[in-house]
């Protein structure tokens, strides 16, 4: 009995444990399922945040296309290299037509892959060797003169620019690499719960992919200090020259105002002392010359260094240069030889043939090329040009080819001027002759007196011969008459005046007098008629 008891006891505590186990899987496998789904949930949400990231690392274009390159170059690189082995495998073992025909495509395959590389080169080497390196800093050369001070200021801004723009990449490249952690932080949870290992390779591409960028980092730093200093240098460099510059520029403004002032002070001395216009002008142009002379070589011998190199260039380029500017080589000279010859004077009257015309009138300037003179109403402008005040710019190497004629050379101020009147043979051609004299003497005094002293003072310096100034009367046989040339000295500048002045006084003197004539050009024709007959012999008839 007690057996039997035991028996039932112990079917009951197993059927009681089975129940009780069956219970127990249910639960787990419920539990299971939840933490899967849990698991999957958060893998969705860590795979959220990685696209969020993803997004703004997509945003750096510059170091992630450079990377993308690289890493693509190693690619083709690696498929290149799969290639040049499967072809070497064909050429030694290749024998099927499929075979040959594989060889053909894949050398032209390998032909397009090696182009590639061509493109890629540079990526190839290194990932970013070109956002790594900095810009080149240009060999600067010392500077020497004031131009090169605002070549050197925009250098120093270049290179500062330059600098500014490695650090700014570097910047991005440190923002990139926040953001790449992140993202390996991320992989690093999502692997810690991948039971599947879906995301194990994508985490290691990550982590090297980070790795790159950190040691990137790493060199990006250490040379942008370095780049730096080199930068400090030379603007340090750079500083000094311009300061060296300045110093030098300001020095020479100081001689040079100093130069300004004195010759200043000398125009003013000139101009009180000097009462005469045309030495005044003389002396303002010499020291004017001289003034820019000193200005010039005071420049010259501060700014160039090696003079006698210069002197050597120069000796070898003059033929050329003598050849090219031929006219202004001239020109300089002439006026070298009008100013120490003293042919022509500012204010001086002159007449000036230049390609077929006459041109009179007064110098107003005398510069290193070129006289500048004003045409002026005269015989010349109203017989040939038949207009006057025009400015007419004269070269100064006229003066070896051309021909000028000057009317008040020196001290003289007077020419001789002349007026012609024709009388008829029956005229009484002494009291004419008589008339004219007197008349010229009337209204030539005052310059006869004037050319009088003039000429004393010219017998210093020339051989005057015939030093007559009075008015001189001559008579000449012509078709139509007697021609009274009356000849008497006038005012260089003004002789249209008194010509016209004499002409008229002379015609109305010959006008007075009953015994002279005033000849032109006359005809006489002589007119003879014809008379008829008393009989017309044709009409009579004989019989």
């Amino acid at each position: 009995m007690n057996k039997i008891l035991f028996l039932f006891l112990f079917v009951s505590s197993l059927v009681l444990a089975q129940n009780n186990d069956t219970m127990t899987s249910a639960e787990l496998q419920e539990i299971e399922q939840a933490k899967e789904l849990e698991r999957k949930e958060k893998i969705q949400d860590y795979l959220t945040k990685l696209e969020e990231i993803e997004n703004d690392i997509s945003k750096e274009k510059v170091w992630m296309k450079s990377y993308a390159s690289y890493m693509t170059s190693l690619d083709i690189r690696a498929k290149l290299d799969n290639i040049k082995k499967r072809i070497k495998y064909l050429k030694k073992k290749g024998k099927s037509i499929s075979e040959l025909d594989e060889l053909n495509a894949l050398i032209s395959k390998e032909k397009i892959l090696a182009s590639q590389i061509e493109k890629l080169k540079e990526k190839g080497t290194a990932p970013f060797s070109k956002l790594l390196t900095p810009p080149e800093i240009e060999e600067a050369t010392e500077i020497t003169n004031p131009i090169e001070i605002f070549t050197g200021i925009s250098l120093i801004k270049t290179q500062n620019s330059d600098y500014n723009d490695y650090i700014s990449r570097k910047e991005k490249l440190a923002e990139l690499i926040v953001l790449l952690r992140k993202e390996n932080e991320i992989y690093k949870e999502i692997r810690n719960i991948d039971t599947e290992n879906v995301y194990t390779q994508s985490a290691n591409l990550k982590a090297k992919e980070l790795k790159r960028f950190e040691t990137a980092l790493d060199t990006m730093i250490v040379t942008s200090e370095v780049y730096q200093k080199r930068l400090e240098i030379r603007e340090v460099n750079i500083n000094k020259d311009i300061e060296k510059q300045t110093y030098r520029l300001i020095n020479i403004g100081i001689i040079i105002l100093v130069l300004f002032i004195i010759f200043f002070l000398m125009k003013l001395i000139v101009k009180k002392y000097i009462t005469d216009n045309e030495r005044f002008y003389m002396a303002n142009k010499i020291i004017t010359f001289t003034n820019v002379t000193l200005i010039i070589l005071i420049l010259f011998f501060n700014y160039i260094e090696n003079v006698s190199y210069l002197v050597t260039i120069l000796g070898f380029a003059s033929a050329g240069i003598a050849i090219a500017m031929k006219d202004w080589f001239m020109s300089i000279l002439g006026w070298l030889v009008i100013v120490i010859g003293g042919s022509v004077h500012v204010g001086d009257r002159i007449r000036v043939d230049m390609d077929g015309m006459k041109y009179v009138g007064d110098v107003m300037d005398i510069s290193l090329l070129r006289m500048t003179l004003l045409e002026d109403i005269t015989l010349t402008s109203v017989l040939d040009n038949r207009r006057a005040g025009r400015i007419i710019f004269i070269p100064n190497n006229y003066v070896f080819t051309r021909m000028i004629s000057n009317y008040t050379h020196s001290s003289l101020k007077t020419v001789w001027d002349g007026v012609k009147v024709t009388i008829s043979f029956d005229s009484n051609h002494k009291k004419a002759m008589h008339i004219a004299k007197e008349v010229a003497k009337k209204y030539s005094k005052g310059y006869t007196d004037i050319t009088r002293k003039q000429l004393n003072k010219l017998r210093n310096h020339y051989s005057l011969k015939n030093t007559n100034v009075e008015p001189r009367i001559f008579s000449f046989i012509e078709a139509n008459g007697i021609s009274i040339d009356s000849w008497y000295l006038t005012n260089a500048y003004a002789t249209l005046t008194l010509r016209s002045v004499i002409s008229l006084e002379i015609i109305d003197a010959f006008n007075a007098e009953d015994d002279i004539t005033i000849a032109y050009p006359t005809q006489k024709l002589h007119v003879e008629t014809l008379r008829k007959p008393p009989f017309d012999t044709k009409e009579q008839e004989i019989v």
